[in-house]
């Protein structure tokens, strides 16, 4: 009976891993499969940012809001230079 061949086998990776580039310097330069990684990682932390904004948005007027009274709390204790 014949094995079916792993996929690693079925695929010529050498082509793949010799493209693949990561220069580090005054630039930093990705070429091949690094790239591709970098590119899809930026796109998944930019959503994450998206939904975490989506969230956080509705809660802004409050924060800044109590924020702004905290910072008059933490004034109204000094005296103003020029009065």
């Amino acid at each position: 009976m014949k094995r079916p061949r792993p996929l690693f086998e079925l695929l010529d990776l050498k082509p793949l891993v010799r493209g693949a580039r990561i220069r580090l310097g005054s630039d930093i330069r990705f070429s091949g499969v690094p790239a591709i990684l970098i590119g899809v990682a930026c796109i998944v932390a930019a959503a994450g940012a998206a939904g975490v904004l989506r969230v956080a948005i509705p809660l802004l007027p409050d924060t800044i809001r109590e924020g702004r009274e905290l910072l008059k709390t933490i004034r109204a204790g000094r005296r103003e230079l020029n009065p």
